[in-house]
């Protein structure tokens, strides 16, 4: 009695280990590779033919030549998306209004001409504390420090931002965005940029 019960317990098992554990990922995998190849492999951005970052995982920048993106709220690694979290500080916590407040000092101290209000996503991390984008607005406030820190134009600049900025999805979810490795390593790579 308990064998004739046994054998189809086994059949079941070993069918719905090979169609869940082998076919489907197998499957999943080859549409994957074969329709979105670059986002199944990390959506990497690669210069000189090795990876720099991915397009999905913000990067750590604080040199003044470079766009600055938002904090990290990973620790205490920056941008370690092992540690993909947000900070849940509160409003009062008194953490995070330092955070805010030291974020504050840098980026005037980065640029003490630049009286302009700074952005919030400039001094806040994001709910996963990896985004790579800020906004046009973010990007624009660093415009300046940016184009005195490696002698080209403003307009140079705004050029390259422009060019990395992704509008809505579908011209209407969300808001505008720029990512902020790509233009990095486009100032870097681009020496037309004046």
């Amino acid at each position: 009695m308990i064998r004739e019960q046994l054998k189809p317990t086994f059949i079941s098992f070993f069918l719905l280990t090979v169609i869940t554990g082998i076919l489907y990922p197998l499957s999943v995998t080859g549409i994957a590779q074969t329709f979105f190849k670059n986002q199944a492999n990390g959506s990497l951005i690669f210069k000189q033919g090795q990876p720099a970052g991915s397009s999905l995982i913000g990067q750590f920048f604080d040199d003044p030549k470079y766009l600055w993106g938002r904090l990290s709220a990973s620790s205490p690694i920056p941008f370690n998306a092992a540690a993909s979290t947000g900070s849940n500080f509160g409003p009062m916590n008194p953490n995070l209004l330092n955070t805010v407040q030291t974020r504050i000092r840098d980026l005037r101290n980065a640029d003490p001409g630049n009286n302009t209000p700074i952005p919030v996503d400039l001094v806040t991390a994001s709910a996963s504390g990896l985004d790579p984008h800020i906004s046009p607005t973010a990007a624009e406030y660093q415009v300046s420090r940016i184009a005195r820190a490696r002698k080209i134009s403003e307009e140079g600049v705004r050029s390259v931002i422009r060019q990395h900025t992704q509008d809505r999805l579908f011209g209407i979810i969300g808001e505008p965005v720029v990512n902020v490795l790509e233009v990095n390593l486009h100032l870097d790579r681009d020496k037309k940029v004046r």
